[in-house]
């Protein structure tokens, strides 16, 4: 990403995605460009496979095989690249299928792209989003009934990892401040996840705010 932030849309809607196009450099200054579209969850695969993307745009309400499945298909074609759901509604069952799937967030799909700007600009500079009533949802699912948050049964490491997870830190940032690889990242990561039993990070850190870890 030190040459620019690569975005590929997946969405249905050719005038949405052409505004896309020409606002991300605009609201970026120069540092995100859309360099791949695919027009449906079929091709989405092997366009972002061939674009090598940085952050991926998928829209939720498309025409099968849907915009979930289209997230699972680009996750597994760029693992290293961020996904984001676009949706114009709050469901917070497909909110959930989506991250799943695999998705780092949500932004608000509204008539008009300009008004992507600010959630764009927190998508590019590294943060996890969700609505506030699909957080809310995600908090309350987190917490096995009748017991206590899986939190405070964490050690130190694992906390200070989970801390660094909910404000929205990237791997390599975390390697950094840990002093270990990438790759141990990941490890402790997956590690973590299923201690909490959650299949996400955006689940976990929901499960940290619940917590009052963050």
């Amino acid at each position: 990403m030190q040459n620019g932030i690569r975005v590929a849309v997946v969405d249905d809607h050719a005038a949405f995605v052409r505004g896309l196009e020409l606002l991300l450099p605009e609201v970026s200054g120069g540092r995100a460009t859309v360099v791949a579209t695919a027009g449906d969850g079929a091709q989405a695969a092997g366009v972002v496979r061939d674009a090598a993307p940085d952050l991926v745009l998928v829209d939720l309400h498309m025409p099968a095989p849907g915009g979930v499945q289209a997230i699972t298909a680009v996750r597994a074609a760029a693992p290293r690249a961020r996904v984001f759901a676009m949706s114009r509604g709050d469901d917070p069952e497909q909110a959930l299928e989506a991250l799943r799937a695999g998705a780092a967030g949500f932004l608000p799909k509204t008539g008009e792209p300009a008004e992507l700007t600010q959630p764009l600009m927190a998508a590019l500079a590294g943060w996890a989003l969700l609505p506030a009533p699909l957080l809310n949802m995600l908090v309350e699912r987190s917490r096995p009934a009748g017991t206590l948050p899986a939190a405070v049964q964490l050690d130190d490491e694992d906390r200070r990892l989970l801390r660094l997870i909910a404000t929205g830190s990237s791997t390599n940032e975390i390697a950094g401040l840990l002093h270990v690889s990438e790759r141990t990242v990941k490890r402790l990561t997956a590690a973590l996840l299923r201690k909490l039993r959650v299949s996400s990070r955006t689940e976990a850190a929901a499960l940290a705010g619940s917590a009052g870890l963050v």
